[in-house]
């Protein structure tokens, strides 16, 4: 446990010291929701009919930008090869590197995604239900992307590569995140429409814990081989 704090931690500091990669994933997902707001045009019933499918769609892909960063560095210079190689083994290094991940970008897009709301019009319930998902959703999306980072190791043009991987797993999340916003918003709270993707969301979480860590280990060793 004391191994996998310390990478956390290593993890944390290295985010830091490139404090504009966190800004930047904000800042790509304010803006590519102002164009969809934009686009949409003016009508307060088309924005909110809209709203939970831009802001899940932007970040879903904001969550993106930095995950190709997660062992690309590591590996360009060899420290991947010396975290395998501790007691902590692949499963934990794959998983202290998702955590710290979300830490830094899933968390500043969660805080930011009321602002965002607010710029389609969504309701009380809506933005709540909208804040509920993302907390369910963001650590999925991070942990499918720990695994399509894992594949496209060394890989030539590994960016392109990660998001053919990695987007088509995440349209169920999209989906039900969309519901649970949609519902809550024409139920007018969190009745039991919006619990229901919701919990559907937490079952991916769930399932995507116990999964993603070990086909990303799995991954790693095959890159490193």
């Amino acid at each position: 446990m004391n191994g996998f704090l310390h990478l956390v931690r290593r993890e944390l500091r290295l985010a830091l010291r490139g404090r504009g990669e966190s800004a930047l994933a904000v800042a790509f997902f304010i803006l590519g929701a102002l164009l969809f707001a934009f686009g949409a045009g003016p009508e307060p019933q088309l924005l909110a009919r809209i709203g939970a499918g831009a802001v899940w769609a932007m970040a879903l892909l904001a969550a993106m930008l930095s995950l190709e960063r997660q062992f690309g560095p590591d590996y360009e210079d060899g420290t991947l090869d010396q975290l395998l190689l501790t007691p902590l083994g692949a499963e934990l290094v794959a998983l202290a590197k998702a955590l710290a991940h979300w830490l830094t970008t899933g968390i500043p897009l969660l805080v930011a995604s009321p602002l965002v709301a607010l710029l389609f019009g969504l309701n009380g319930p809506g933005v709540a239900a909208l804040i509920a998902g993302l907390l369910l959703g963001t650590p999925v999306l991070t942990l499918i992307g720990t695994i399509g980072a894992a594949l496209s190791v060394g890989a030539r043009l590994g960016g392109v590569l990660l998001c053919l991987l990695v987007l088509p797993l995440l349209i169920p999340v999209l989906i039900f995140g969309v519901a649970a916003v949609q519902a809550a918003t024409a139920g007018g709270g969190l009745g039991a429409q919006a619990f229901e993707p919701l919990m559907v969301l937490g079952g991916f979480l769930l399932l995507s814990l116990g999964l993603a860590p070990i086909a990303a280990g799995a991954a790693l060793r095959q890159a490193l081989e």
